[in-house]
């Protein structure tokens, strides 16, 4: 074949990946456009997955798996993303994201940064570009996180989407990430989330003081059964609590947080102010 361009299936997860993609189409006898047109996309696409190009995602692996015939096996791509994935997310992290899902009330506090829930792609490239420049994660995790970011984003997309309640503390918004531009377009994506019917914003002011209850990441959830669920990370580390006495304590520090921070109104009129300040 021409212009053939082969891969170390050794060299990284999504090497592997692409290589047995192509090794399972030609062990068909399928040229690139003939498994495009069975996962419904582009023959351009499938060979940027099969050179390493592209990053594979969650929905094409489900459709791989389809074309292939390997669906719930040991074998099937969607287990394969899924190791890819852990490897380059924090412990504890993709089971969270696994019942975010299907959670029908979602409490986010944040500190520093917006919410990745919340983030533009442009907002959430930087910071991943950022982490690559330091040394922090690979050039191919990043291009994970932000690819997982996405989809996370559009699963909560649904008929009947979870009321997404969201407490940031102030430096979230004043702290300029990647410049005027993508800054501004963070902070109009802040205002229409607010303008939402199942969403509430709010911005803990600096002026709270001591009444802040957190300084870290907080993600809690409310499940289908009324149960509720707690997130939290450090630097290094995610942990997923499911006990009800610690959860039930986060919970009422939420609250706690939320009755001192600015109303949803005043959240974004200071959203506005910031806003005034970019181009």
């Amino acid at each position: 074949m021409v212009n053939r361009k082969e891969l170390n299936p050794e060299s990284s997860p999504r090497a592997a990946f692409g290589a047995r993609v192509r090794k399972l189409r030609e062990e068909r006898g399928w040229n690139q456009e003939d498994l495009a047109g069975r996962v419904s996309c582009s023959s351009q696409h499938i060979s940027a997955l099969e050179t390493a190009r592209k990053p594979p995602t969650l929905p094409l692996s489900r459709k791989l798996d389809l074309a292939f015939g390997i669906v719930g096996t040991a074998a099937s791509f969607e287990r394969e993303w899924g190791e890819m994935r852990h490897g380059s997310l924090l412990e504890g992290f993709p089971e969270y994201v696994g019942l975010e899902g299907r959670a029908v009330e979602i409490r986010l506090f944040e500190v520093g940064i917006i919410p990745g829930l919340l983030q533009t792609p442009e907002y959430a490239q930087v910071l991943a570009d950022s982490a690559v420049h330091r040394g922090a994660i690979t050039r191919e995790q990043a291009d994970e996180r932000t690819s997982f970011l996405a989809e996370r984003q559009s699963a909560l997309v649904r008929a009947r989407p979870p009321m997404v309640l969201v407490v940031m503390d102030e430096s979230c918004i004043r702290r300029p990430v990647g410049g005027p531009g993508v800054m501004a377009a963070q902070l109009d994506r802040l205002i229409e989330f607010a303008e939402l019917p199942n969403t509430a914003l709010h911005i803990a002011p600096y002026g709270i003081g001591e009444r802040r209850t957190f300084d870290r990441l907080v993600n809690l959830l409310t499940l289908s059964d009324c149960s509720v669920v707690s997130y939290v990370e450090s630097q290094t580390q995610g942990y997923l609590d499911r006990e009800l006495l610690s959860v039930r304590g986060m919970l009422t520090a939420y609250h706690q947080l939320q009755a001192v921070s600015l109303s949803q109104a005043a959240s974004v009129d200071m959203i506005n102010e910031v806003r005034k300040g970019t181009p």
